[in-house]
């Protein structure tokens, strides 16, 4: 699902502030790391949906909170690439149908070591079939019940198919390890770098250092997530001082505090893709010249200087920039109002009005709309910009219309792909099927030779940049402000395993 201001999935709606309250805290330049204190962070919330179950997190301080208290086996590094985590090492067999998993000397917060059974029971809850987990898509290759542990260690998955990239799946989101039969979570024990201490649903949930965590004990030694629902009342609380993290800021605060000395801002760049989507088996973008010309008629630049208040990159019609296997060699495009003209022409689609949908359902997909629609005007093509439903905004344009607008948050290439670009992906909202790009996929993630894998990544991205159905102008930053005598916080691309992540962070 594409990633918007408020959560995961677009909880937008109901959510009341919460005033907070506490005392303020000296704003020293952050020094050399130390240990001891209490970190406030102010993060949007759910009210009542909230949960500490970590296989039905959805929202971003949901994400955060299962972050600090549990571990998957691997998860997200800064090029979106799976990295270990739980699991020590991973081993494909020679046809990619059997992983073998070591996992880490780790214990959970009762003082019980992570053990191969708990791993099988956790991947076999999320895939339960009567039960909504995000994680099951992703792990829905796995053949469970010929999958086993062959010690406390170590875990061999079957697979439905070859499947070399797999470690991806370990990494989806909320693939957490919790322990064998654990169902209630109103105190929740995880292996996590921060244990449970208290919770009110709505407000505000603390926790302490782990010290037996299997990566180091954590710097801090309180952590508490509180809950302010707008945008101004994080701001607020870090300025005032009752918080020293606030997650997800504007540009504009970022512009309007960037020089001040009351709160330093943190970007990570490339944390959500900005796009427009063309259905390419449909009137009008069925015709290819027409979708090029839409690629040239973009001025990417004042894009990405208007409606990100110049915060974020420049993209270049592909998912994924600087992420593992990005094609960063292809040739960058440019606007080209003539070309573009010649082309619309070609396409006998001069005179014609395409509706563009949109919708406040993501920031900055109407002011992006609103942009390119004017930046269309004189090229013979007008774009219409029609606002819909913000709830049932991505239902609808999955299947309805020929244009609209897109978001989406980071995720490794591969994942893209499979649940975007293929024949039977389930949110290929371009309705983009191509035989010889299905083969190009099949040919990628069935293969254990890195550099043949990169050959068809490349050549999958090719294709795309040539002729596919997403016009993805930018890249946007992620934004928190901090206390300036907060350090260690790190710059990883939003949905990865830095972003909002405390147990590196200090208080100076």
């Amino acid at each position: 699902m594409p990633l918007n201001r408020r959560g995961f999935l677009g909880l937008t709606t109901g959510l009341t502030v919460v005033t907070l309250a506490g005392c303020g805290s000296g704003a020293a330049p952050a020094s050399a790391p130390r240990t001891g204190g209490r970190l406030r962070a102010a993060f949007a919330g759910g009210g009542a949906k909230e949960v500490l179950d970590p296989h039905l997190a959805n929202l971003f301080v949901e994400a955060a909170r299962s972050k600090a208290m549990f571990d998957k086996l691997a998860d997200l590094g800064t090029d979106v690439s799976p990295q270990p985590r739980l699991a020590e090492k991973w081993e494909p067999n020679a046809d990619l149908t059997r992983w073998r998993i070591t996992l880490r000397q780790a214990k959970f917060h009762d003082g019980k070591p992570v053990r191969a059974q708990d791993v099988l029971a956790s991947y076999a809850r999320i895939l339960d079939p009567n039960r909504a987990f995000r994680a099951k898509s992703s792990l829905a290759l796995i053949d469970l019940p010929n999958s086993r542990a062959v010690d406390d260690r170590t875990v061999e998955f079957a697979l439905k198919r070859p499947f070399g990239e797999f470690p991806n799946a370990l990494a989806a989101f909320g693939a957490y390890i919790v322990p064998e039969g654990a169902e209630d979570f109103t105190k929740p024990v995880g292996s996590g770098a921060f244990s449970f201490v208290s919770f009110e649903p709505g407000r505000s949930v603390l926790l302490k250092r782990n010290p037996d965590y299997w990566e180091g004990a954590p710097l801090l030694d309180e952590l508490e997530f509180v809950i302010a629902n707008e945008e101004s009342a994080r701001t607020n609380a870090l300025l005032g001082g009752q918080v020293e993290y606030a997650h997800d800021l504007t540009p504009t605060t970022a512009r309007s505090h960037a020089a001040g000395d009351r709160m330093t801002i943190h970007r990570s760049p490339n944390s959500a893709v900005q796009a427009f989507a063309m259905k390419v088996d449909r009137a009008p973008f069925d015709n290819r010249d027409l979708r090029e010309a839409m690629f040239l008629l973009a001025d990417r630049p004042q894009l990405v200087e208007s409606v990100l208040a110049g915060s974020g990159q420049v993209g270049n019609d592909l998912f994924g920039k600087d992420y593992q296997h990005y094609a960063s060699d292809l040739p960058q495009r440019q606007r080209d109002l003539d070309k573009a003209k010649f082309l619309i022409r070609k396409a006998g689609a001069e005179g014609l009005t395409v509706k563009l949908d949109t919708s406040t359902a993501a920031a900055g997909m109407v002011e992006a709309a609103t942009v390119f629609a004017d930046q269309a005007k004189g090229s013979g093509l007008t774009i219409e910009v029609v606002q819909g439903n913000k709830d049932s905004y991505w239902a609808d344009t999955l299947k309805n219309g020929s244009l609209s607008s897109f978001r989406s948050g980071a995720m490794p290439i591969e994942t893209h792909i499979a649940q975007r670009l293929l024949k039977g992906s389930g949110t290929n909202v371009t309705k983009w099927a191509r035989p010889e790009f299905d083969a190009l996929y099949e040919k990628a993630v069935s293969t254990s030779d890195q550099s043949a894998r990169n050959d068809a990544y490349r050549e999958m991205q090719r294709v795309l940049h040539a002729e596919g159905g997403y016009l993805m102008w930018g890249f946007a930053d992620w934004i928190v402000g901090a206390k300036p005598n907060v350090g260690g916080i790190s710059t990883a691309p939003a949905n990865t395993l830095d972003w909002a992540r405390f147990d590196k962070v200090w208080l100076g």
